[in-house]
């Protein structure tokens, strides 16, 4: 029970596990003892990242307060996209960049949140300030969570401290940034092996925007009628995680990746209010989402202006 655990959020992405493993590895550089641990399946494209760069997936935990006293959060801070338990253990930290909600402490703690494109790029300037060497593996991983939050920076997310850091740590890592970039974005835009519930599921985030509750989830594809083929059972599927989950709007978008569009498929009492918050006219569950590609600055905020 000694150990600090480090993670990121339910339904991991390559952000949320890689920024566990490299921040755990920079806190017991600095002499922490803590392990890096997650709260869900690894996707495929972050087991191509764990792969090209020789790292084991953390270990699954399915309930922190059985395994620790104390945790730090990575790239999240709101509580029902935690972990189970999180409310009977002390959160010495967070380092995130997205916004703050839902969120207190009964301790002082140490809040790192930065409105960059990715919490490696925040870890990078923390290396830095620690005089800690970033280990071309270690650089790899910060690397891909920066490309795979930033879509290859292209992202509206996308800062220019993004970028910078992103050129650094492909120096160190060895890598041409987009040439490994593109390839590490098909592969998890590979969809061939998911069942429509794994992509429901691969990166879903709980909001509550107002009296709304909701669930956010989107899926890469390099060709978004491998999703919309399914459409029918798509909705079926989002109804009933409506129904029992005592959901008002399930949104689930689908992000095309090469031309940097998306495809919005809603359910749920809320989902005409959700359309008209873009604009746009709902049609049978679905409507088009032009230039969109992030839930963080494109989705999210328009729906929390809209329903809350």
């Amino acid at each position: 029970m000694s150990k600090v655990l480090v993670f990121g959020h339910k339904n991991p992405d390559t952000d949320s596990i890689t920024s566990a493993i490299v921040y755990a590895y920079l806190k017991e550089q600095l002499g922490a003892e803590v392990e890096a641990v997650r709260l869900g399946e690894v996707n495929n494209e972050t087991k191509y990242v764990l792969e090209k760069f020789g790292f084991e997936a953390p270990r699954l935990v399915s309930n922190v307060a059985e395994e620790a006293k104390e945790v730090i959060l990575v790239d999240h801070n709101e509580r029902q996209q935690s972990a189970d338990g999180i409310e009977n253990v002390k959160i010495s930290e967070v380092i995130d960049h997205h916004r703050i909600a839902n969120f207190e402490t009964a301790d002082p703690l140490y809040y790192r949140a930065e409105p960059v494109g990715c919490t490696a790029t925040i870890l990078n300037k923390i290396f830095k300030e620690k005089n800690v060497e970033i280990p071309s593996n270690i650089a790899g991983l910060m690397l891909s969570a920066i490309i795979s939050d930033t879509l290859l920076f292209k992202s509206p997310t996308c800062t220019e401290e993004d970028v910078q850091a992103g050129k650094e740590l492909a120096e160190i890592a060895g890598v041409n940034a987009e040439e490994y970039g593109l390839a590490m974005l098909k592969a998890g835009a590979d969809l061939s092996d998911k069942s429509l519930e794994d992509l429901l599921t691969l990166d879903a985030k709980e909001f509550t925007f107002g009296t709304v509750k909701s669930v956010v989830a989107q899926v890469n594809a390099v060709d978004v009628n491998d999703v919309l083929g399914r459409k029918e059972e798509l909705v079926s599927l989002l109804n009933k995680n409506v129904e029992e989950k005592g959901l008002n709007l399930f949104f689930f978008f689908v992000t095309d990746i090469l031309n940097n569009d998306s495809v919005a498929i809603v359910a749920g009492s809320s989902a005409e209010d959700a359309a008209k918050a873009f604009g746009k006219e709902l049609v049978e569950h679905q409507f088009d989402l032009p230039g969109v590609v992030s839930r963080k600055k494109q989705v999210v905020p328009v729906l929390t202006d809209a329903l809350s």
